[in-house]
């Protein structure tokens, strides 16, 4: 379905629902239990990133509770869930949103399958979605943890919580979602939960070890574009001018990743520049690579599937990318990446790795949050087109020198006296 389908369903449907079902669960009024929580579903649905976001909350219910962890994603998504091992592949549960016949159906196997399992408490990781939170109370869990606006205006979907969280604006989601472990931690019941401070130690991620095997076929595939790759030689930079549906002003314009791919060609020799995306981003990265015509500028779109990202990550020198995926996968390797944020602000979602963010601070941004889900009426995103392509090369050049490597550089000497000598 598009999104603008599922927002409306979610509005117009989830709203008169989530009332009903309130007032349902308020007459069955199921204690909470007090025994520790044992098997533990987490629900986060349509942001790939969230799930590289939310690890260290998933962790900390791993350590803290010793629990059972489960995952409840949009079909279309848990390739990002496979990025790290946190939650076993048994344990992840799928719904399908191509339309509303298999969103409705997987819903109710859904359902089905909470009670079968016996899943005994939910964490609601998405920011006031009415879906999520029918899920979440009709799933037959004693504790049901969830955001909860109190007296915030908008984005009513009742109260179906058992823990509900107060969500802050102030501090970076991923705090956020160990805030909501907290709630299930807490001696008593508070009201808000969480009333714990989360410090920035506590949303670290780890890196993903890639082996030499997994490195080298990816080098295969880059020679396949390029086939006069040599990585002793070469510097990889890769550009992803792409983010998902959901926000579209989180797009830094095509004409300038065009440029800066332009720009680093033109002053460092030994830079391969790749251009990345999905089967579907195929063509437009195509089209960018003929505008651009230069022979170390090339379209990887398609070329390997989300879960072999790391590898890809890790035979490159930097990643320069819109506020998107990309950006929170590059956590889980030692590559730096530039992400270019305009709409949302790097305080709430700026990636967990080696990262920079890049904005322009304009008054208006950010200008979508969770209390407006997602929803911005910007016609023109000024914010991304502010962001130069100089700008952007400037930190390229930062990252290029300020990890000068040796031995790489006597290797890159070598090879190309040999190159010199064969051609005299």
């Amino acid at each position: 379905m598009k999104l603008r389908t599922m927002r409306a369903l979610d509005y117009w449907i989830g709203i008169p629902l989530c009332f009903l079902c309130t007032q349902w669960l308020r007459l069955l009024s199921t204690p909470n239990g007090t025994n520790r929580p044992r098997r533990v579903l987490f629900i986060e649905l349509s942001e790939m990133g969230s799930t590289v976001i939310a690890n260290p909350a998933i962790q900390k219910a791993k350590d803290a509770l010793d629990a059972e962890i489960f995952f409840l994603i949009f079909a279309r998504n848990v390739d990002s869930l496979r990025l790290l091992d946190t939650v076993p592949e048994a344990n992840i549960v799928t719904i399908r949103e191509t339309s509303l016949a298999a969103l409705a159906i997987d819903s109710l196997r859904f359902l089905r399958w909470a009670r079968k399992t016996k899943i005994d408490t939910v964490v609601d990781l998405e920011l006031f979605s009415r879906y999520s939170a029918l899920l979440t109370g009709l799933s037959g869990a004693r504790r049901k943890v969830g955001f909860y606006r109190f007296h915030g205006e908008g984005l009513y979907r009742g109260k179906m919580m058992t823990h509900c969280v107060n969500y802050n604006a102030h501090i970076h989601v991923a705090k956020n979602y160990v805030c909501m472990v907290n709630a299930l931690l807490a001696p008593a019941p508070e009201t808000p939960y969480s009333k714990t401070h989360v410090s920035d130690r506590e949303i670290r991620v780890p890196i993903r070890h890639v082996s030499e095997a997994e490195k080298e076929e990816m080098r295969v595939l880059v020679r396949e574009v390029y086939p006069g790759y040599r990585p002793e030689c070469h510097r990889i930079v890769l550009i992803n001018p792409n983010s998902s549906e959901m926000l579209p002003q989180r797009r830094w314009p095509l004409e300038s990743f065009s440029s800066l791919a332009a720009l680093v060609v033109q002053e460092w020799d030994d830079a391969l520049v790749l251009i990345t995306g999905s089967q579907d981003e195929r063509e437009e990265a195509n089209r960018m690579q003929e505008s651009i015509a230069h022979p170390r500028v090339r379209s990887f779109a398609g070329i390997h599937g989300l879960t072999r990202l790391p590898a890809l990550y890790n035979i490159s020198a930097v990643l320069v990318t819109n506020d998107s995926g990309p950006a929170h996968f590059s956590a889980i390797t030692p590559i730096r990446s530039i992400v270019l944020f305009g709409p949302e602000t790097p305080r709430l979602y700026g990636s967990l790795g080696n990262t920079e963010s890049i904005t322009a601070e304009l008054s208006c941004s950010p200008c979508v949050t969770a209390a407006n889900q997602k929803n911005s009426a910007c016609n023109d995103a000024v914010c991304m087109r502010m962001i130069t392509p100089e700008r952007v090369l400037e930190s390229i050049r930062s990252v290029f020198n300020e990890k000068v490597d040796v031995r790489t550089d006597l290797v890159h000497i070598a090879a190309l006296t040999q190159m010199e000598n064969s051609i005299r």
